[in-house]
């Protein structure tokens, strides 16, 4: 664990300081201070731009800067967040986005051509806690978790959550949930789970990347629930796999559908989309059928048009758009476990293989 967080740290720094590689942390401010350096890319051939989830900056950043090695090819990602890469990969001035979401009704629309989502890793939203002298791991189940963030139970001792945790000694403390206060992947991965496990949930509260919180306190950013839940005892929260570990912080085993008990673990997060995955790839994995898989986890795609001649694209350009996002769902996933990603199932790797495959350029398949 200690080797992943140094290794998530060390290529995190490394990646900001990527002169090809641009940061941002806002869409529409990096529109304007990326226009430029868009243009220039989107003239040269040897140079694919991208932008989207600021979850997956760090494994694209590895993966990019190795790819370049090998091929030469440079690769411009902005790290501006779901929604900033899918309206750029709409508004066709970027080659590809990322999302942590799949595109809604309104935003496929809005594409006015078919855009393909090809799956890259698989992340998960973790539930932290702060219980002092709590030694045991704590465990949850679907209703109870939902209880606790409608605000329903509100003392850690509460019967509720005493009869998943017979034997365990919870102290008694109040309960201060932590959320984000930001539009967050996050916040649709973990409130998507709850709207499935729990129909007061889905009525009163709902999904997407934002929502009018029943209870608790808003940290902006994972780092802002993270600290939020570290400075708290009796604080429960929702982070990123890589900032419980980054944290050090305690998190819950979570029942899944089958009923099992289950940690966020690289091997559990891949376990939940090692399932039939529609042909699209567009699906959600929380709750999972897989018996041994984390039910709080989610798939990341690139998106890219399906008929890549458009805006006077050439053929080589996108034939190199496909052979980078093929190598990044074969050779690439070899460095999603030290940056703490979990790699995609065997069942992912061929659902985005036919994905690929199914890109055209003036109708013609694209020869890799």
């Amino acid at each position: 664990m200690k080797k992943n967080i140094i290794s998530f740290a060390t290529v995190l720094v490394a990646a900001l300081l990527v002169v090809s590689i641009t940061s941002c942390h806002s869409g529409e401010n990096s529109s304007a201070t990326n226009s430029d350096s868009t243009k220039n890319a989107a003239s040269d051939d040897n140079t694919l731009v991208g932008a989207g989830s600021t979850f997956i900056y760090p494994l694209f950043s590895k993966e990019f800067s190795e790819y370049n090695k090998s091929t030469g090819l440079k690769v411009n990602y902005q790290s501006i967040g779901s929604g900033g890469g899918i309206l750029q990969i709409t508004n066709k001035t970027i080659d590809f986005g990322d999302s942590d979401v799949p595109l809604n009704d309104d935003q496929t629309a809005k594409a006015g051509a078919p855009m393909l989502h090809i799956p890259m890793a698989s992340g998960a939203a973790v539930v932290a806690y702060n219980l002092p002298g709590l030694t045991d791991t704590l465990k949850l189940d679907a209703k109870t978790l939902a209880d606790i963030f409608l605000g329903k139970v509100k003392k850690w001792d509460d019967a509720e959550i005493a009869a998943i945790n017979k034997g365990v000694k919870i102290p008694s403390l109040d309960i201060m949930v932590a959320h984000r206060s930001d539009g967050s992947g996050t916040t649709y991965i973990f409130v998507d789970y709850l709207s499935k496990v729990s129909d007061e949930w889905k009525t009163k509260v709902g999904k997407g990347t934002s929502l009018n919180w029943p209870a608790g306190v808003g940290g902006k950013g994972n780092e802002g629930v993270a600290g939020l839940v570290k400075q708290t005892p009796g604080a429960i929260g929702y982070v990123e796999l890589a900032y419980a570990y980054q944290n050090k912080m305690s998190f819950a085993k979570i029942e899944n559908k089958a009923g099992n008990f289950i940690a966020p673990t690289l091997a559990s997060i891949t376990a939940a989309s090692n399932v039939q995955l529609p042909a699209d790839a567009k699906v959600s994995i929380t709750n999972t059928d897989a018996a041994d898989g984390y039910p709080i986890s989610s798939l990341t795609w690139a998106l890219i048009y399906k008929e890549q001649n458009y805006n006077g694209r050439t053929q080589d350009r996108a034939t190199k758009l496909i052979n980078l996002l093929w190598w990044n769902i074969h050779d690439g996933q070899q460095f999603c476990k030290d940056l703490t990603y979990a790699p995609l199932s065997a069942s992912a790797v061929t659902v985005a293989e036919n994905i690929l495959k199914s890109a055209t350029y003036d109708g013609k398949a694209i020869k890799q």
